[in-house]
């Protein structure tokens, strides 16, 4: 027995309602960077308004932009790493063991200033490479393996450069084509550095955006033993990471010595914590899996605001901390806000079964 059905009959049959369009605001809080983008323009907002024109002169947007972009220059390969689930700890040793190299090779040596940067570069690498291997190859937490070369090598900078030279500030004399480079001015007050940081961050944008690689940074991130099932190179990865990590914190150690003609065996100990704030400002989240590079460019950029708006209120310094815990607190709970509104943005299913 056939069954005809007709053109009329097939048109009068009711058919599945479409799904509704996801709203553009919905969209938009589903990006990783929005909670970022808030609290960078509230932070903005209110010392534009407390700190008045001393902070939005030409000099006060110096002040903030170029702590942003050092800082920015290590919080992106560190964020990376935490997309992948991991963290580096050693970023202000390998800094500070950088710029020495330099200062001790081309200073008190005379070594040419393309040999020390070649030299202060290898280290940051070098201190990634082990981090990367430690971590990868072992079960141990890369919390503990990179805190511990922190430590390690703050003691052995500290050793050898005051078995060296005797002291724990070593002079240069900067070439001039590498303090232009490295370590010059632009316009008198804004560092050169914010130049590399914007190299950086839109090399490794579009290296995590439109390579295969960038995919399987926030798949081991997600979820690393499904990652390696799918025959992701894991441990490659991870160890590629850290050793990025480790350039850029050399590469803030090369920029420093350059722009202050020296260096000091104290250098760097700042950016431990103050790269993962940045970042976790920036929607980057602990536990992996998640994040941005404009997210981090905006929440490097809220840390410098807050870190340097403070000085243009004209409060106490007593209150500097305080101020600083408290901004920086309420700009991660609006970052959370929005990532919790992207969770729960999908469209919406009827309850009816079929």
């Amino acid at each position: 027995m056939s069954i005809d059905l007709s053109t009329a009959t097939l048109k009068a049959m009711p058919s599945a309602p479409p799904e509704p369009k996801e709203s553009a605001v919905r969209r938009l809080t589903r990006r990783p960077e929005m909670g970022a983008l808030a609290g960078t323009v509230l932070v903005f907002v209110f010392f534009s308004i407390i700190g008045g024109q001393n902070f939005l002169s030409l000099g006060g947007t110096a002040s903030w932009l170029n702590v942003a972009s050092e800082l920015l220059i290590i919080a992106i390969p560190v964020g990376l790493l935490m997309i992948a689930g991991e963290l580096d700890l050693s970023v202000g040793s390998v800094l500070a063991a950088s710029s020495m190299t330099l200062a001790i090779a081309s200073g008190t040596y005379g070594l040419p200033m393309i040999v020390g940067v070649i030299l202060a570069l290898g280290v940051g690498a070098l201190a990634g490479f082990v981090n990367g291997i430690i971590t990868a190859r072992t079960n141990v937490p890369s919390f503990v393996v990179t805190l511990g070369m922190n430590f390690g090598l703050a003691g052995i900078v500290l050793g050898l450069s005051r078995a060296i030279t005797g002291t724990t500030s070593v002079p240069l004399d900067v070439d001039p084509l590498f303090k232009s480079i490295f370590g010059s001015m632009i316009g008198g007050q804004f560092e050169v550095a914010i130049v590399w940081a914007l190299g950086v961050a839109l090399v490794i944008a579009w290296v995590l955006q439109m390579t295969p690689w960038g995919n399987w940074v926030f798949a081991i991130g997600g979820d690393k033993d499904s990652a390696r099932a799918t025959g992701i190179p894991v441990p490659r990865v991870k160890i590629t990471l850290f050793v990025m990590s480790g350039l850029g914190a050399a590469l803030v150690g090369v920029i420093q010595t350059c722009l202050y003609n020296g260096a000091q065996t104290s250098n760097g100990q700042s950016f431990v914590f103050n790269s993962i704030i940045a970042v976790v400002i920036g929607g980057v989240l602990l536990t992996g899996g998640y994040g941005s590079v404009i997210g981090m460019v905006l929440g490097t950029l809220t840390f410098a605001i807050v870190n340097q708006g403070i000085y243009y209120t004209g409060w106490s310094s007593d209150w500097a901390s305080f101020i600083l815990g408290a901004l920086l607190l309420a700009a991660v709970l609006m970052n959370n806000t929005f990532r919790r509104l992207a969770l729960s943005s999908g469209p919406k299913k009827s309850g009816k079964k079929a």
